[in-house]
């Protein structure tokens, strides 16, 4: 064992500790999916119908000569048995009469980077395998350094495949050296090697007379023994609430599970974000009512009075409450196909709460297998980075090296709802926090008034050729000859001044969106009718601009034009570029465009003039009061 790293071994016949939730990792074909079926196999759990498809599937996608093939009672996906990979996160249960297990199978291959950070992240434990033949590599490490990342303390290095080597000691022990010496700055408490081969049991379940040399125990008896112990028991009580229990009409209570610390009856809580305390009066279960719950317990506490409290919310000790912070440090793996563009609007779930927020910056990319910091300025599928997050509301978090609960967070895409990224909060960034919002005496009505106005923030999104700035133009000259106050906003304007350090990039481009964004709302404010001219492809982008206005201010209007009728216009020659292969990530040719689910005006420019949408949009401004 490691020195410095303290064993957790009990071997003595003690009481059983509880549940063990681990995972194996390591790269392609270490024999992970054959040592869970190892597992389950020698502890009897394979029912009898399992072993007889077990035997089926060995003939047909075995890779064992004539013996069946344990690595099939995991890699359950057609496609997994057909390569003999592990693609996706498989999870198995068993049991043995000191301990139930949760193992979770996680992939080997780099393009499956996301699913093992997923199967890390619930885990206790990680046994990170190796083939004896071919030592630890760049896989291994890797894998190493993500289950440290995603906070798993205890590893088991687990020498596979010993028996190709004939049992060799030598081989083990330059193996185990190599890796303690590469993990010795991951963190890990415990750290135990075996060696073992999976496929005929050698150490797995029971010790092996093929290694004499070796005196440490089988892999299945530390499992059993090892004690992994609930860290979160000493910490601060907190539990964020789930839901409001309304059982009957004189029941309220608030469910969910502790994440840390224990709660007791008499205990005095606080209620984050709002601050209101009360006493806890009951701790109640299915089962009753129970004199204290602590970390991992699922419970409905009853409080002594009344309070304002909901899911997303988060219950803590008060004379300890939690920190609370709208901007965060933090690392995150991207999950998406779609590059991670700073400055674009995700919604951030963090415990039981979601609020809208940005990567704000990306300030390095990780190498996972040297752990350098890359700059960058995206982040691409399976990539870990260092990254700022600016959130629209302060969230309750601790550091997720202190708590998965609340230092874990999940980016979600606001219109597929897909999972784009997950998350560890490292610390809150510091922002200033006594500036306070200098009250005027003439408002924007005010300011309107003067000029015979209401605000308004005209929005022109579309392709480019498809006759924003056009038909943009002709509109503020109508308001002008009528003697309204306007001012153009135009994307390639802005350009040349106030964003003209932006180049072209995604996250440049949300950044442009966003800085027009505040302009307008600063226009409007002024009391002026503000005509912004902007592709702004993304429907969260212009959300973010419409909620930057007060309600019924922003009015979305969407010029419509056939992608090949704006290449046949054409009017800045981009499409040519494009076609070319010479300007890459243009919209309408290889990056997206989210046409509006609902803008308060829809122009169709291939089916009428200009003029005549101009005035359609002048029409509107009179129909919504905007001036008389």
């Amino acid at each position: 064992m490691e020195p410095g790293l303290r064993s957790s071994i009990h071997l003595d016949g003690g009481a059983a500790p509880g549940q063990l939730r681990f995972l194996t990792c390591g790269s392609v074909d270490d024999g992970k999916s054959t040592l869970i079926g190892r597992l389950l196999f020698d502890t009897r759990g394979v029912l009898d119908d399992q072993l007889a498809t077990l035997r089926r599937d060995s003939r047909r996608y075995g890779s064992t000569g004539g013996e069946v093939d344990l690595s099939l009672l995991v890699d359950g996906l057609e496609a997994e048995r057909e390569q003999g990979i592990t693609i996706d996160v498989a999870y198995r249960f068993f049991a043995t009469s000191r301990r139930r297990f949760v193992v979770a199978d996680t992939p080997g291959h780099e393009q499956y980077t996301r699913n093992m950070a997923t199967g890390a992240s619930n885990a206790d434990l990680a046994v990170m395998l190796v083939d004896a033949r071919k030592g630890v590599l760049t896989q291994t490490r890797r894998h190493a350094f993500i289950a440290a990342l995603m906070g798993i303390r205890h590893i088991v290095l687990a020498v596979n495949k010993i028996d190709l080597t004939g049992f060799s000691e030598e081989r083990f022990e330059s193996i185990a050296a190599e890796f303690r010496a590469s993990a010795a700055v991951l963190g890990f408490r415990t750290m135990q090697v075996i060696p073992l081969s999976a496929r005929h049991g050698d150490n797995v379940v029971a010790s092996s007379a093929n290694t004499p040399w070796y005196a440490g125990p089988s892999l299945l008896s530390y499992l059993e023994s090892v004690m992994v112990e609930p860290e979160a028991l000493s910490r601060p009580f907190r539990m964020p609430v789930q839901w409001v229990n309304r059982s009957g009409l004189d029941f309220r209570g608030y469910s969910g599970t502790v994440a840390s610390g224990h709660a007791r009856p008499g205990q005095r809580i606080v209620v984050q974000p709002s601050g209101t305390e009360a006493e806890i009066l009951r701790i109640v279960t299915m089962d009753g009512s129970l004199p204290s719950a602590g970390a991992g317990d699922a419970v409905t506490l009853v409080l002594d009075r009344e309070i304002d409290a909901s899911r997303g919310d988060v219950l803590a000790a008060a004379d300890a409450p939690a920190a609370m912070a709208d901007a965060l440090s933090a690392r995150l793996i991207w999950l998406h196909d779609t590059p991670l563009a700073a400055g674009r609007e995700y919604l951030v779930k963090l415990g039981t709460r979601s609020v809208p927020g940005a990567v704000s910056r990306i300030r390095h990319r990780i190498d996972v297998s040297t752990r350098e910091a890359v700059p960058t300025d995206t982040l691409r599928l399976n990539d870990l980075g260092h990254v700022e997050l600016r959130l629209q509301a302060p969230v309750v978090f601790e550091p997720y090296a202190e708590s998965r609960d609340l230092g874990g967070f999940i980016l979600i895409d606001r219109l597929t709802n897909a999972t784009v990224g997950v998350g560890m909060v490292d610390a809150a960034l510091h922002r200033a926090t006594d500036i306070t919002w200098q009250a005027l005496d003439v408002d924007r009505a005010a300011r309107g008034r003067l000029d015979g106005q209401r605000p308004a923030v005209l929005w022109f999104t579309g392709l480019s050729g498809a006759g924003k700035s056009t038909v943009a133009n002709l509109v503020e000259r109508r308001l002008h000859a009528l003697g309204r106050h306007t001012y153009v906003l135009d994307g390639d304007n802005l350009r040349h001044g106030l964003n003209r350090d932006l180049g072209f990039s995604e996250a440049d481009r949300a950044e442009n969106v966003r800085r027009a964004s505040e302009v307008a709302a600063l226009f409007a404010d002024a009391g002026l009718i503000v005509i912004a001219s902007l592709i702004s492809p993304y429907r969260s982008e212009r959300a973010r601009a419409r909620d930057r206005v007060p309600d019924g201010e922003f009015i979305e209007v969407f010029v419509d034009a056939p992608v090949d009728e704006c290449r046949r216009r054409d009017p800045k020659g981009l499409y040519k570029k494009a076609d070319a292969g010479l300007l890459r990530g243009f919209t309408g040719v290889d990056a997206p465009y989210e046409i509006p689910d609902a803008p308060e005006l829809h122009l169709r420019t291939a089916e009428a003039p200009p003029e005549d949408l101009a005035e359609h949009v002048v029409a509107e401004l009179r129909r919504r009061g905007v001036f008389a």
